[in-house]
C-alpha cells in the first residue's frame, strides 16, 4: 500500500483536509475582496514602475492567529493583524493587533509582543492591575492592543525590555489578600 493511501485511510474524516483548507482560503479571499473598498487611505500607496506606469498597492494586510493550550487544558485562540471580522463581513483597520503571548508563572505574568521594525522610543506602554495596553503610532507602523491579564499585577514594578522586534514585559503578581476583619457593632 502506498504511503499516500495509508495516510488517507488513517485520517479519513469523510473529506480531505486539503479540500477543507482550499474552501477556507477561498472564503477568506471573498471576504477580503468585499473589504478592499474600505481599506484606510493610509494603507494605500502608489508606486512607479520602470516603464513609467503607476500602480496602487494596499498593505500591509495581516491576519493570523495563534493557538496554545492554557493551564486549564483548554485551547486559547488569539487573533492578530489588521483584518478584522464585523457583522458586515471583514474590515481593515489602519492599526494592527500585534502577535502576543501571555505566560503566567508563580510570581509573575510575562507578556511577549512581536513588534517588527519598530524603534523602542516609539512604543507606549500603560497598565492597570488587570490589563496592559501596547501602542505604536508612527507614520510607518501602527500597532494597538489592550491585553486582559490572567490575574492582578503590580504595574509600578513592571519591567520591560525590547530587542530585535520582540517586547517582553514582566509584571509581578499581587499577593492574594485574605481580607480585612470587620468588627460588628
Amino acid at each position: 500500500m502506498e504511503e499516500d493511501e495509508r495516510r488517507r485511510k488513517r485520517f479519513s474524516f469523510g473529506f480531505r483536509l486539503s479540500d477543507l483548507l482550499e474552501r477556507f482560503l477561498a472564503e477568506l479571499e471573498r471576504e477580503l475582496e468585499k473589504a478592499i473598498p474600505q481599506i484606510p487611505e493610509e494603507l494605500i500607496r502608489e508606486r512607479r514602475l520602470p516603464d513609467g506606469s503607476v500602480i496602487r498597492e494596499a498593505g500591509p494586510l495581516i491576519w493570523g492567529y495563534s493557538v496554545k493550550v492554557g493551564a486549564d487544558g483548554k485551547p486559547q485562540v488569539r487573533v492578530f493583524g489588521n483584518v478584522k471580522p464585523s457583522v458586515f463581513g471583514m474590515y481593515i483597520d489602519s492599526e494592527r493587533e500585534p502577535l502576543i503571548d501571555v505566560v503566567e508563572s508563580d510570581k509573575n505574568v510575562i507578556v511577549v509582543v512581536e513588534l517588527p521594525g519598530v524603534d523602542k522610543k516609539d512604543i507606549f506602554l500603560s497598565g492597570t492591575d488587570d490589563s496592559l495596553t501596547i501602542s505604536v503610532n508612527t507614520s510607518e507602523y501602527k500597532y494597538f492592543k489592550t491585553v486582559n491579564l490572567p490575574c492582578k499585577v503590580i504595574v509600578e514594578k513592571a519591567r520591560a525590555k525590547y530587542k530585535n522586534g520582540v517586547l517582553e514585559i514582566t509584571l509581578p503578581k499581587k499577593k492574594k489578600s485574605i481580607g480585612e476583619k470587620i468588627d460588628i457593632t
